[in-house]
């Protein structure tokens, strides 16, 4: 999700070898993957909600040089549903819909990779299955951007949230595979395509695990930028590049995302920083300077941008991630992570963890649930369920976080 608002990662529906994604409970570093953009920013059935502003406890941290520990932000928790069927919420970030993604294969021996989103209903207050083939929420989340079926289409949706119906949309001469608001909500940019970004082709196959499997073919054309009240739409051709992280993973798709301050686009790329920048009209652009700091592969930075997610930094079985001062680059903080998703307030964060029971290398890393977790050693606080073990499951949900 980009400067202030929380990042989430899509991954893209390609089969791959779960040999080689050990969890981060070993010291094997695991890469922040991103097909479709953030990114982040994501419960077993049958928990109770809780909405509570429990008060502050005297935890103490070393490196917060004996300061009290700020009081956890209010959240609403489903520690007993997987995938939620209510709302999930912590500070300043609400999980606004979930997908799941499965591969769908096709009689003349293509397939589709298929993402199945599921967003909240504010009137029924709870999440409701929907047939979009592409959903992004706008901060508020009282809209969202939703793309038909058949990827890519001409056209774009603008999702009234509270009504469940389409308030207008927004025609576009390039076809789109993807949209992402700005931070401010006040802008889409469209990447478009040739063909779906999500296909997989007989004639593109390569072979996993020994069995030759449809692959994916770069078809990027370029982007619109849209002003999301008047739906001006501007086109800037930019085809693939060909340093893409991932010679499958996301290979097909190649959305754009908006930088921390919403001036500029990116992508992943092969590069000091792995990303490359672009102004609105596709040309090249430095590094900003608030993200030149990022970690590799990308970070989030907290509110008052002090902070930056890191990555797994677990050793000896332990399972933490670390948390680095924004201005050094240096660690300021381990907490009780798989992967951090998205900063809750300044000091509290919506993350990933399995279960320290039963997690270890092979067995139990993926069942994972999201927590909220604190800089200044709080306990941390179960905001779902645990997700299905199973990496390639149909099941398994990914949370979308939006700003609320």
């Amino acid at each position: 999700m980009t400067s202030d608002r929380p990042s989430r990662e899509r991954p893209t529906v390609q089969p791959s070898d779960d040999s080689g994604q050990r969890t981060r409970a070993t010291k094997a570093r695991r890469t922040r993957s991103w097909a479709a953009v953030a990114v982040a920013v994501a419960l077993v059935a049958g928990g109770a909600a809780l909405a509570l502003r429990p008060g502050g406890e005297d935890t103490k941290d070393p490196r917060a040089q004996q300061v009290r520990a700020p009081s956890t932000p209010r959240f609403q928790a489903r520690p007993g549903q997987s995938p939620p069927r209510e709302l999930i919420a912590a500070g300043r970030v609400a999980v606004s819909g979930y997908y799941t993604t499965e591969v769908v294969k096709e009689a003349n021996g293509d397939a589709v990779g298929t993402y199945r989103w599921s967003l909240y209903d504010a009137a029924a207050k709870q999440y409701r299955t929907t047939d979009w083939a592409w959903v992004d929420v706008a901060p508020g989340m009282r809209t969202a951007a939703v793309l038909e079926r058949d990827l890519p289409v001409d056209r774009i949706g603008l999702l009234d949230m509270r009504t469940g119906k389409i308030r207008r949309w927004i025609e576009v001469d390039e076809k789109v595979g993807g949209v992402r608001f700005s931070p401010d909500g006040k802008r889409l940019v469209a990447t478009t395509y040739s063909r779906n970004p999500d296909g997989l082709f007989k004639d593109a196959s390569y072979r996993l695990n020994g069995k030759k499997v449809p692959g994916p073919k770069p078809s990027r054309t370029g982007f619109h930028v849209i002003d999301v009240e008047t739906g001006t739409a501007r086109f800037a051709a930019l085809p693939p590049r060909k340093d893409q992280p991932g010679a499958f993973a996301g290979a097909g798709r190649h959305d754009l995302a908006w930088s921390s301050d919403g001036r500029l686009l990116w992508e992943p790329a092969a590069n000091k920083t792995g990303k490359a920048y672009y102004d609105e009209h596709a040309k090249a652009s430095p590094v900003p300077g608030r993200e030149a700091s990022l970690p590799l592969g990308g970070g989030v930075l907290s509110p008052d941008g002090a902070h930056m997610t890191g990555d797994f930094a677990g050793e000896d079985g332990k399972i933490t991630s670390e948390v680095l001062d924004a201005r050094t680059g240096k660690r300021s903080a381990l907490v009780p992570a798989q992967q951090l998703l998205a900063w809750a307030d300044d000091s509290h964060l919506i993350a990933w963890r399995c279960d320290p029971d039963r997690c270890e290398p092979g067995k139990g890393e993926f069942r994972n649930q999201l927590l909220l977790v604190g800089l200044h050693g709080e306990k941390p606080i179960p905001l779902s369920g645990f997700r299905q073990p199973k990496l390639r499951d149909k099941d398994r949900w990914n949370p979308v976080l939006t700003e609320r």
